[in-house]
């Protein structure tokens, strides 16, 4: 079981509505990815050669997250393909829904700059990431 990222909202992630401004959750997302991808290849993967860009973003906004807040993300994997993928977020405050996201992730070897199928142990990896339940 992969535990989710736990963060503290920084003073800077504040706007002047003092709650974490939209395009902060952006980062969070990319923390989380970050965080799992740790837990399941490691700290030594060859990002340049099986790396992954990112495709998409959507977020949905709920409720606002302030700047005491315990915030919890935890990532799904919403779909698998042949050469990209797709994660889902949830970003909670003691339980509490206040955001959620979608990011499409394509697979690619930057030395040659282009598209790669997953890589197994990459795929193996993902496969280790909860599924997205369908609400």
């Amino acid at each position: 079981m992969i535990e989710p990222l736990r963060l503290k909202v920084r003073f800077s992630d504040c706007d002047m509505m003092q709650h974490v401004n939209n395009a902060v959750y952006l980062n969070y997302f990319e923390e989380a990815r970050i965080h799992y991808f740790r837990q399941i290849l490691g700290i030594d993967w060859d990002w340049k050669r099986e790396g992954i860009l990112l495709r998409k973003n959507e977020l949905e906004y709920l409720k606002p997250v302030f700047l005491h807040d315990p915030v919890e993300i935890t990532v799904y994997l919403k779909h698998l393909g042949d050469k990209s993928f797709t994660l889902t977020y949830e970003v909670r405050v003691n339980q509490d829904l206040r955001t959620t996201g979608t990011s499409v992730l394509v697979c690619f070897d930057s030395q040659v700059m282009r598209s790669i199928t997953i890589p197994a142990k990459m795929r193996e990896g993902l496969n280790r990431i909860p599924l997205l339940l369908e609400q």
